[in-house]
């Protein structure tokens, strides 16, 4: 990272958009499907945005939903909560009702913005809360709520006295939960500048930016990767992209079209890409750097990257508990039959790393425990869960739930998942979600989900089911069943029926026997 783009005077997200619009006002901040928008309209209005909020009563601890795909009112939004205390709940529109209302229960949020596409789902939800948020349509007015110019047209858009410090949360991320209910991630405004200020202060150039770059924001702003990636850009000052939904061919377009220079991914999107028809190296010509993570990646997609992308390639690995990446597999390690391909990372300057027995031990190398982190990005608890919160935080680490191994250099090797998550195309699925949805169903007695290999999604979710006595059930019906319980991504691609689900004396199901004949002979129990 350079001098010319890493401002430590930067600490909240409130001094971002701030500092950008005195500093380069006419400088484009953000490119959405044509329309640009500089950092002095995005700091004007979201000053707009802000006083409405405010005059709402919304305030510091507040909390604010967005349902709706990537646009330049998502970070408007986003800006504006920062500007009153307020913190962001963006919700994925790609779950079912009945998972957006434990989302605006479980946060209370007090208002939510929400395109139309969901705007019925969002009136279902406020109607069956019992002190329901009030709807604000960001593209028209609702029968039952406001559309958001009428929202916020009657105030100023000159710059408010805010303070803001960088351990006031300021965004709350749900992510799947081990029991069946996602938990909400509270992440503080130093979780978006955190791995910046020790990049810049060892003077490693992992993530960097570069005056004239061009980011583009592929994934989703629901998703720590994506607005902590989105942070990156505005923190640099540069011009950001950002797609309203991934789609691959819009992607390669885009980066053609509009000389992107830096991208964050996942492996699958990255494969998606490189699927594309006709897609050669002079696609990519413009790119100098991308960074992947979210979910391992297979040796073999690594090399196609490395040959058509033709740029440098960073790994990156983190949770939404960490506020995002932790660890780096930095571009001089991406070389073609390194043993080091395989490694999730290293940890940056002033971030530790320890992998611990089941008693807590510290593990020596090569020996395969839980990986802990200790960093100053690490979130600020999970919503309401106290006791979770203490089990996940112990004495300054955080527990990952992940299985892996150091090696003598401090590479970090990803080996399994203790919590069992499975990652579809870098969504977290948890199985007991998916089995308390399944046995909702009258003909099923139990349930068990495991995560299999997947070449083009990296995992699937795959079903094992024990029917009540005298009942049957196809694999479309019970597809069917779960549409409005789950979302689509979380749904098995396959079922298998069987008579008993294997599980220890304690009752606890034996994943590992299920999963050993679709694992056998890899090295990683992950994909």
């Amino acid at each position: 990272m350079t001098a010319r783009t890493h401002y430590p005077n930067l600490r909240t997200a409130v001094d971002t958009v701030a500092f950008h619009a005195a500093r380069q006002p006419q400088q484009v901040a953000l490119v959405c499907e044509g329309r640009d928008v500089t950092y002095e309209r995005l700091h004007r209005d979201s000053n707009r945005s802000a006083r409405a909020l405010a005059a709402a009563g919304i305030g510091r601890g507040s909390r604010v939903a967005y349902l709706g795909k990537e646009s330049e009112r998502y970070y408007e939004i986003f800006f504006a909560c920062a500007k009153t205390g307020a913190v962001l709940v963006p919700i994925n529109w790609r779950l079912t009702p009945g998972e957006v209302d434990h989302i605006l229960g479980d946060s209370q949020a007090e208002l939510v913005f929400v395109e139309r596409e969901y705007a019925d789902m969002a009136e279902r939800s406020r109607a069956r809360l019992p002190s329901g948020p009030v709807v604000v349509a960001l593209d028209g007015c609702q029968d039952s709520g406001l559309g958001f110019q009428e929202w916020r047209a009657a105030y100023p858009e000159d710059d408010l006295t805010v303070e803001a410090t960088p351990d006031d949360p300021v965004v709350q991320l749900y992510t799947s939960g081990t029991t069946g209910l996602p938990k909400g991630v509270v992440l503080a405004h130093r979780s978006f500048f955190a791995i910046r200020d020790l990049l810049a202060e060892h003077g490693l150039d992992w993530i960097d930016w570069h005056p004239g770059d061009v980011s583009l924001i592929s994934i989703p702003g629901f998703h720590v990767a994506g607005i902590w990636w989105a942070m990156q850009a505005f923190n640099a000052g540069v011009k950001s992209v950002a797609m309203r939904m991934f789609t691959a061919h819009d992607a390669v377009r885009l980066i053609r079209e509009l000389g992107v220079t830096t991208t964050l991914a996942v492996p699958a999107m990255l494969q998606m890409m490189l699927a594309e028809p006709g897609v050669g190296p002079e696609d990519f010509d413009s790119l100098r750097k991308v960074t992947y993570g979210g979910s391992p990646i297979s040796e073999s997609l690594l090399l196609r990257c490395i040959e058509t992308l033709r740029c440098d390639l960073a790994q990156l690995y983190g949770l939404t508990e960490s506020g995002n990446t932790a660890l780096c597999l930095p571009p001089a390690d991406h070389v073609p039959g390194s043993p080091r391909l395989r490694a999730a990372g290293r940890p940056y300057p002033g971030i530790e790393v320890a992998v611990t027995g089941d008693d807590g031990t510290v593990l020596a190398a090569g020996e395969v425990g839980e990986i802990r982190l200790r960093t100053p990005a690490v979130m600020l608890e999970y919503w309401g869960l106290k006791e979770a919160t203490d089990e996940t935080l112990v004495d300054g680490w955080l527990r990952t739930g992940d299985a892996g191994y150091l090696d003598e250099d401090g590479y970090v090797y990803v080996h399994d998942r203790i919590k069992d998550t499975i990652i579809v195309a870098g969504e977290n699925v948890y199985p007991a979600e998916v089995e308390n949805a399944l046995c909702a169903h009258p003909s099923v007695a139990e349930a068990a989900v495991i995560g299999v290999p997947d070449e083009r999604w990296g995992e699937a979710v795959r079903a094992f089911v024990v029917l009540r006595p005298g009942t049957t059930v196809k694999p479309r019906e019970l597809k069917l069943f779960l549409q409005d319980r789950i979302a689509d991504f979380k749904s098995p691609s396959g079922y298998e029926f069987i008579d008993r689900v294997p599980r220890n004396p304690s009752g606890k199901i034996l994943r590992r026997e299920l999963r050993r004949g679709f694992w056998e002979g890899r090295e990683r129990q992950v994909n």
